[in-house]
């Protein structure tokens, strides 16, 4: 075989794990659409399909890790190629991780569809649309190769953090005004820690094709504006810090999947 064969296959196996984790950007973010999309509009059948295709998810994660083993083994490849491998598996990790929030996202809407609306509930699928623009440029940039796109939305992550900080405020004095609110707000903080944490993984993948790219890390600190950690409000609606941590708001543990 000549080299020139060689190095020709690997190229189209690099692509094959290329377009493998493109297909699988293209249902997270599909899935995250329609997991916000059922909580805006109530919709109990589009939430437990939401749920039920995240095992789509990770069959894709499986494959990739697959296919990126066996790269990695036979080829044992440097530089370049082996970003493109290490990327294709960090992507897929991350990816993986936004279907278990949009799956988790979508179960609540369960719980939400049985009640009255909750007055904050118009917060999420604003949170969502700006969660789904940034997916949609990392993944166009890591299809492109655009380090300028990706780190764009990098940057917009800021922005996520201080809408999810004005609805966790906002929710709280709501649930304050009345005790028959606690249970539908306690679900919408869920869900608004999902898209933050959603929109973390989103920033995560931005990072990652830097490096794919460039071939070193990003080096700007990382911009994360959320307050929620330090922000309760007291009946005078003020905001008063108590260091309340919302690790158990994320959905990272008992939550997923």
């Amino acid at each position: 075989m000549s080299t020139e064969h060689i190095v020709r296959s690997f190229a189209q196996e690099l692509q094959r794990l290329s377009n493998l984790v493109m297909q699988m950007g293209g249902v997270a973010e599909a899935q995250v659409e329609a997991a916000v999309r059922a909580v805006a509009r109530r919709d109990v059948g589009l939430a437990t399909q939401v749920m039920q295709a995240d095992q789509r998810l990770d069959a894709y994660e499986r494959d990739i890790d697959t296919e990126a083993i066996r790269l990695l083994a036979l080829r044992q490849p440097m530089a370049q190629d082996l970003r493109e491998i290490v990327s294709a598996l960090k992507i897929s990790a991350d990816l993986e991780r936004i279907g278990d929030y949009a799956a988790n996202i979508a179960k609540r809407s369960l719980v939400l569809a049985q009640v009255p609306a909750a007055r904050p509930a118009v917060a999420i699928p604003r949170m969502g649309r700006m969660v789904e623009t940034t997916m949609k440029d990392v993944l166009d940039a890591y299809i492109e190769r655009d380090v300028a796109k990706a780190v764009a939305a990098w940057e917009r992550d800021e922005e996520l953090d201080d809408l999810y900080t004005s609805l966790f405020r906002e929710v709280l004095t709501y649930m304050m005004e009345d005790p028959r609110n606690i249970t539908p707000c306690t679900h919408l903080l869920f869900m608004a820690k999902n898209l933050e944490r959603i929109g973390d993984h989103a920033t995560n993948i931005a990072e990652t094709i830097h490096f794919l790219v460039v071939g070193t890390p990003l080096s700007m600190a990382r911009p994360k504006n959320d307050a929620s950690s330090f922000a309760i409000a007291d009946h005078d609606d003020a905001i008063l810090p108590v260091g309340l941590g919302d690790d158990s708001l994320d959905g990272s543990s008992a939550d997923a999947g």
